[in-house]
């Protein structure tokens, strides 16, 4: 049984506390080992050692308590590095003891966060299901049966279980964002460049954003905050536009047009149903074709996989311990991929970014649902290809697109399993999803 019925760190609770003197970073610390110890799930690849997770808190106490992330405990998906730290990306024989610290680990560890750890997930950050790595299967913290989500599995159920107050993940094409939905979280997918990638092992680094799980909107935004900006040594680092305040809402929100973007069970079809009243009920709504949108989303599958072989090509081929052979079959696809078939993609792809152009006229974010099906882990492993593909439906386009995206946990499915939807914006519109979904969170 999952530890469902642990109250959530919340950033805002632990800073009100530290401030007052009412609770301190040791105390935070040992509590948090106590959970971490108590749960049997595969949520930790490596965990910083209790005594030297109980200094670092200690040390804090002499620090200054004004500090941005004071004492708030963070864990880090394993694709990142942080110095005398292995990052394995789940891969046993891929592990090395990293020198540095990822630029975002580092922001926050300045801004005071405490970390706990590092997080498992899908190998290499290949998958959405969360069950494709040699130290442990995920599952989603309300149904053992069922999957996680991936790729950023991990740092998905050490938020959801109560274990630290928020995590970094990835997100390529839905790994930030499915395991918020799978697990009743908020998932932050900033604009790509917006959060320094420098640090992380790639999976497709023109696609690649680091990513935030927390249990509510505000505390994602205080994350963010912290570790957004322009840095110079990640060659993908974007300088955010300079502009003025942002123009006012327009209080409408795009949806698909009826029937285009359905899930695909029934229990998942109710909920999206419900959510679509409540955001009626919050907004007004506007009918768009999604079409070009959609259309999109297979080129991740296509051109977008040599990416990945020419990151980690090398690497399958030297067949390291603990290899998933799902992972390395994906992985040595890409390099049948010719240089024509990966043009054709990247035009391709710009005809539809002008064909999607028009959807962001009249409104502020367009909402989705996040996945169209929930599976069980046995449905996983009967066929674990397509139903990745298919829980990617409504988020590989994303990334490809360029857009912002905030995930957020709608009402329960009529089976009691969560039910997550997203919103979207062009880049450099965190802002303004970050305020509607904090509409949608009170309303």
């Amino acid at each position: 049984m999952l530890a469902l019925d642990r109250p959530p760190f919340s950033i805002a609770g632990l800073l009100s506390d530290y401030r007052s003197g009412t609770r301190r970073p040791s105390e935070v610390a040992r509590e948090l080992t106590r959970r971490i110890d108590d749960d049997d799930e595969p949520v930790w690849i490596t965990r910083v050692a209790s005594e030297d997770l109980l200094g670092a808190a200690r040390s804090l106490e002499d620090a200054d308590p004004a500090l941005p992330l004071y004492g708030i405990p963070f864990a880090v998906k394993d694709n990142i590095d942080v110095a005398g730290l292995p990052t394995t990306a789940a891969c046993p024989g891929f592990a090395h003891l990293a020198e540095r610290t990822a630029t975002s680990v580092r922001l926050l560890l300045d801004a005071g966060a405490l970390l706990v750890g590092k997080t498992n997930m899908d190998q290499f950050a290949t998958g959405l299901v969360g069950t494709r790595s040699p130290y442990g299967a995920c599952s989603s913290v309300y149904d053992p049966a069922r999957v996680s989500g991936g790729s950023s599995s991990g740092s998905a159920l050490a938020v959801a279980l109560g274990q630290v107050a928020f995590a970094l993940g990835s997100d390529t094409a839905g790994s930030g964002r499915v395991p918020a939905a799978f697990n009743g979280l908020v998932g932050v997918k900033p604009t790509r460049g917006l959060v320094s990638t420098h640090g992380m092992v790639p999976a497709c680094a023109s696609l690649d954003c680091v990513s935030i799980f927390a249990p509510a909107v505000a505390d994602g935004a205080a994350v963010l905050e912290v570790i957004a900006g322009f840095d110079g040594l990640d060659p993908w680092s974007r300088r955010a536009p300079t502009r003025g305040e942002d123009p006012p809402p327009r209080g409408r929100v795009g949806v698909p047009l009826p029937g285009q973007a359905e899930p695909e069970e029934g229990e998942a079809a109710a909920a999206w149903a419900g959510a679509l009243g409540r955001a009626a009920a919050e907004w007004t709504l506007v009918p768009l074709d999604v079409t070009p949108l959609l259309d999109a989303a297979p080129l991740h599958y296509g051109a977008w996989v040599a990416e990945r072989t020419s990151h980690l090509g090398a690497v399958i081929d030297s067949e390291p311990e603990g290899l998933d052979p799902v992972v390395a079959a994906i992985i040595r696809g890409g390099a049948q991929r010719t240089a024509v078939e990966t043009f054709e993609a990247i035009h391709r792809l710009a005809e539809l970014r002008a064909a999607a152009a028009p959807l962001w006229e009249s409104v502020d974010a367009l909402l989705l649902p996040t996945a169209p099906l929930h599976p069980t882990h046995d449905q996983v492993a009967a066929d674990p290809v397509a139903i990745n593909a298919r829980l990617g439906r409504f988020t590989n386009f994303v990334n490809l697109m360029d857009l912002a995206a905030l995930a957020l946990p709608a009402d329960a499915r009529p089976d009691g399993l969560p039910f997550g939807v997203t919103l979207l914006a062009p880049a450099f519109h965190d802002r303004r999803l970050l305020d509607l979904g904090k509409q949608w969170m009170d309303g």
